[in-house]
């Protein structure tokens, strides 16, 4: 595991705020030499702490209004039934995050879509592909925080 000093943290915290920064202004932001910064970030993704770039969308611009957080229990715990869950959550984009869980609850998912219709139509293609002893919906009524940086200073 590489050892994030001050620097590193830096750099990461100003890419997770603008990934489309530029070399020069993320030198600036971290008080860095342009070539300092460029190897530091390098290193990150040689090192595979940082895994790729993306930019974040206003779900809301985009008529994504519905959050859906689903809580799935099932009785098979087989690595094969396992594997044909995840193949079938693969084929449905609206699934944006998808969790193995200890506890009362085996599986969760965060669906994104844009209405209660929507959404039934992914529930409708989870219950076809696969046989679950429990499925809870929760309906976000308000984001307070979403898509907040990764903690970087624990």
């Amino acid at each position: 595991m590489m050892k994030l000093d001050r620097f590193n943290r830096d750099i990461l915290r100003a890419l997770q705020e603008d990934s489309d920064i530029s070399q020069r202004a993320l030198s600036e932001k971290v008080n860095l030499s342009p070539n300092a910064c460029w190897h530091r970030v390098q290193t990150l993704r040689k090192n595979g702490i940082i895994t790729g770039q993306t930019t974040r969308l206003d779900r809301k611009k985009l008529d994504l209004n519905l959050v859906v957080f689903v809580m799935l229990r099932t009785r098979n715990h087989s690595s094969e039934w396992l594997d044909k869950f995840r193949k079938l959550v693969d084929k449905i984009p609206e699934v944006i995050d998808f969790y193995r869980l200890g506890g009362d609850y085996d599986y969760f998912l965060k669906v994104v879509t844009k209405d209660m219709e929507s959404y039934d139509g992914v529930y409708q293609r989870l219950i076809d592909g696969m046989d679950f002893d429990t499925i809870n919906s929760y309906f976000a009524m308000e984001a307070i925080a979403e898509q907040q940086p990764l903690p970087l200073d624990l």
